[in-house]
């Protein structure tokens, strides 16, 4: 962990597009940079993220745009749309941040436009948040997570030191959506390809039937709530890890967008509240 100061999650940035890399057939990474990034900054954590601003097409909003302004004086339903991804890469010399997008047709408003995006496209995001990063008192570290948390798996493997020992199992639709990770950490990488299977059941038995290091562990599970929630309480329970060694959320659940997730994430929340291991 660094001992900066925490990082501003409300502070408005304006993103310009730079180039368009399809990483995998369903993932592609966005470059932003451009004047409007002079004042970002990242790096303490590596699961950083930015909530990107999409405006609604048929609401005329002030200029220059001020989303708490937006939200001050407009009515909720003219508030622009916020999707929060994570930051995979943020170079503060060539102030360049990089955003990898899962797009799998026409689903998903910022993958949409993840998918379309284009050089001297402009984009406004706000953050960057975070509090997770790899600790150096842990023996191990375990990760856990579908395509969601790939961007944050990654930055973490490649953050840890020469060493360092790792277990990451990372769940993909299938073999073409695997991606090079190079990390300086003696880590076993295992992908897991969930086919026509539904998402995190092979995540699950695969973290169940894994026979774990000796030692203290640092866990980061993250990715579809349902199969988040199950991991919870196999770390909690049946592994017996405390709640300190845990960095673990849902982001994002099947069959709602990221508005109705976020309108019922404090009660999943709750439903998931640490049990006490045996």
């Amino acid at each position: 962990m660094s001992d900066n100061p925490k990082p501003n999650r409300s502070a408005m940035h304006r993103g310009q597009v730079l180039r368009v890399e399809w990483l995998t057939p369903h993932m592609v990474r966005v470059v932003l940079g451009g004047e409007g990034l002079q004042g970002f900054d990242a790096g303490q954590y590596t699961d950083h993220y930015v909530k990107l601003v999409f405006p609604l097409e048929d609401v005329q909003y002030p200029e220059p745009f001020d989303l708490a302004a937006v939200r001050k004086d407009l009515p909720r339903d003219q508030w622009p749309r916020t999707r929060t991804y994570t930051v995979r890469s943020w170079d503060p010399e060539t102030v360049e941040l990089a955003v990898d997008f899962a797009c799998h047709g026409d689903n998903g408003l910022a993958a949409r436009w993840a998918a379309n995006a284009r050089p001297g496209d402009e984009i406004h995001f706000v953050g960057p948040g975070g509090g997770y990063a790899p600790g150096t008192e842990a023996d191990w570290h375990l990760f856990a997570g579908d395509e969601s948390a790939l961007p944050a798996i990654a930055a973490s493997l490649e953050a840890l030191p020469p060493g360092a020992i790792a277990k990451a199992f990372i769940e993909v639709a299938g073999p073409d959506e695997e991606q090079k990770i190079h990390t300086p950490a003696d880590a076993d990488i295992v992908w897991l390809h969930r086919g026509d299977g539904q998402i995190g059941t092979a995540l699950h038995e695969a973290v169940s039937a894994a026979e774990f290091p000796a030692g203290t562990v640092q866990a980061f599970v993250h990715g579809e709530a349902h199969f988040v929630k199950s991991l919870r309480h196999h770390l909690r329970v049946e592994r017996g890890l405390a709640r300190e060694q845990l960095s673990i959320s849902g982001y994002w659940r099947r069959g709602v967008d990221e508005d109705g997730w976020q309108s019922t994430k404090s009660e999943w929340n709750r439903d998931v509240a640490d049990p006490t291991p045996a």
